[in-house]
């Protein structure tokens, strides 16, 4: 019987960044052929930093990781995957009292929603933006930040 792997072995996988070509309607979407797939570490220090008080889009994340590794645009799908596994890190890491976590809810939608699947959904994540001073507004069934998302 196979065990399920924790947050933590999660964050090891994939230990390394690669750079190859991307998918030909991804390419044509990004305008460029050179699609890096991160790592979750790499998103983790990328996290870190985010400024408190501050947050950046998926887009700007996904921008940042692509120009710290010389390519075109970051893999969308595997950085939205592994950045759920740094926030369910972070939320282990929470659990046994470590004081220093990623700091993972100051990444929005680019359209300013939350992510629900987030560690305790849209309402979690608001009220730890919250605390760090921004806004939010209800749009539709899901909470939106108001104000710029920079």
């Amino acid at each position: 019987m196979k065990t399920k792997k924790s947050w933590s072995e999660k964050m090891q996988t994939p230990a390394e960044v690669v750079v190859k070509r991307g998918p030909d309607p991804w390419n044509r979407r990004h305008g460029g052929d050179r699609m890096v797939i991160p790592t979750p570490r790499l998103i983790e220090k990328l996290l870190y930093e985010i400024p408190k008080g501050k947050v950046w889009t998926a887009s700007e994340l996904r921008d940042v990781i692509a120009k710290s590794c010389k390519a075109d645009y970051a893999c969308p799908l595997t950085t939205g995957i592994f950045l759920r596994i740094c926030a369910e890190y972070a939320e282990t890491l929470r659990v046994e009292g470590q004081k220093r976590i990623p700091p993972y809810w100051r990444i929005v939608r680019d359209n300013g929603r939350l992510f629900e699947k987030f560690p305790g959904g849209e309402d979690s994540q608001m009220n730890l933006l919250r605390a760090e001073g921004h806004a939010f507004i209800r749009a539709g069934r899901a909470w939106k930040l108001v104000g710029p998302l920079k």
